[in-house]
This record gives C-alpha cells, structure tokens and sequence, in this order.
C-alpha cells in the first residue's frame, strides 16, 4: 500500500526465530514457557513485535496482555482495526489455556467470539487484556478475554475453544 500523506511515518521491528521457541513446545509446562518469555529467556513470539504488545504476566489459568493504541494499529475508519483487538483477545485467552498444560500437551484455537463494544484510538490509553480459563477438560478447554481501556472502560470481551492434543516433543 503506497502512503501519499506527509510527513510519511514509518516503523521498523526486528523478531528472533520462532523456531527456537517452538522446539520448547511440548518439552515444557505452558506456564514454564509463558514465564521464560517474560523472563526474557525465551524470544518472544513475533506476532508481539508485529503489533508492539507491551508487557504480558501470567498465572496458572491467567494471562494478561497489554497494548498501547499506535496510529499504526489503525483502520480507515481512524479508530484500531478489529483485527488487532481480536489478536490481543485471542493471544489473551489461547495462552491462558497454555498455562494450564503440562509438557507433551499443546493446543489449537476452535474458535475465536468476540463482541467490540467501544472504538478504540490513540486516545483510549493503554489498553488491558485478561485471558481466563474458564473450564478444562481432557480434549477441550474454554477460555474467555476481556479488554480494558486506561479508564478502565470494556473494550471488548471474547471466549475461545481450544482443542487439547498430544504434541510429540522430538
């Protein structure tokens, strides 16, 4: 897409090889990996760089993720595509399941619903992103998403279904 606006604006990101930290898949608790990539140990996943999430903290059971609203995030409509929004959710709820997981066991979305209740701009602040697990079973886990503005204002909210499986560590 060419940008015809002036000044121009630009943004340049760098991310570390996904695939040292998806050989740890399967080899490790989801919480163990969660808390190396907060720790710093582990690289965290591209998709973090690609639209800049802030910080992340996580409880067994427990994710939050936070975003700061960039002119970059934004749809033509002047307010964050919903796609970002979704990302966060999603990245919220999936990895709240994770940390449930013991080694040998991963996952895989089955779906993703989610409900945008306010825009979002610059304006709104940082934005907070709790993913909870709600239930989990033997083949399934249910996990919803809420986001939250600086005003502490709901966003949005989402539930995820993740389908559990057997990973093969080799």
């Amino acid at each position: 897409m060419t940008q015809t606006q002036e000044p121009a604006r630009s943004r340049t990101f760098t991310w570390s090889d996904p695939a040292a930290n998806a050989a740890q898949v399967g080899r490790r608790s989801g919480i163990d990996m969660l808390r190396a990539i907060i720790a710093g140990e582990l690289a965290a996943p591209p998709v973090m760089h690609l639209i800049d999430m802030a910080r992340m903290e996580a409880d067994e059971g427990r994710v939050v993720v936070e975003l700061i609203p960039q002119e970059f995030h934004y749809n033509p409509l002047g307010t964050v595509h919903g796609g970002v929004i979704s990302t966060l959710l999603d990245t919220a709820a999936g990895c709240a399941v994770h940390t449930m997981l013991p080694a040998g066991i991963g996952y895989t979305s089955l779906d993703l619903n989610v409900k945008f209740l306010r825009p979002v701009t610059v304006d709104s602040g940082t934005l907070r992103c709790e993913g909870t697990v709600l239930q989990s079973g033997r083949r399934t886990a249910l996990a919803e998403a809420r986001i939250t503005d600086a005003g502490n204002r709901l966003i949005a909210h989402a539930t995820s279904t993740c389908l559990l499986l057997p990973l093969d560590p080799a």
